[in-house]
């Protein structure tokens, strides 16, 4: 199927590639469909498109790159919903954001998705331990931006 993407253009991907969030994802409760793009073999950090809103997509990575201890506590019913009979099915994620000179991470509000039936939901964890805001990685200045500072 062909997917619009502004940032990408218009880019082809396997109709096994869609992965459905019910809910939608937190602020989007209407964009339910959605894959997700690596732009590399390597890469540690994906686009998370959005298949019916061209603007519409994140970055997203596995935590578990940057944050050795954390771990996503899924209930019971959250299991149901997302069609998991065991956790090994799931894969995890958090969105990024650029926050002055780090990449952080939404690790309150990480992406879960059940990687045999493509179905994910965005869960809201109620232990304050974690930030919307988390430091990943620090990102090196441009030229540009060490030249405007000079």
């Amino acid at each position: 199927m062909d997917v619009r993407t502004t940032r990408f253009g218009v880019i082809e991907i396997a109709e096994d590639r869609v992965i459905t969030f019910p809910k939608g994802l937190l602020g989007f409760p209407d964009r339910k469909r959605f894959c997700l793009l690596e732009p590399g073999e390597d890469a540690c950090f994906f686009w998370l498109q959005s298949l019916d809103e061209p603007s519409l997509a994140f970055v997203v990575t596995d935590p578990a790159l940057f944050v050795r201890d954390y771990s996503v506590p899924i209930r019971p019913e959250q299991m149901g919903e997302l069609g998991l009979a065991r956790l090994d099915d799931a894969q995890v994620f958090v969105i990024v954001n650029k926050v002055s000179d780090h990449l952080t991470g939404n690790l309150q509000g990480p992406v879960v998705i059940n990687t045999l039936a493509r179905v994910g939901e965005q869960l809201v964890l109620a232990e304050k331990r974690w930030t919307t805001r988390h430091p990943l990685v620090r990102v090196a200045a441009t030229e540009s931006q060490t030249r405007a500072s000079a």
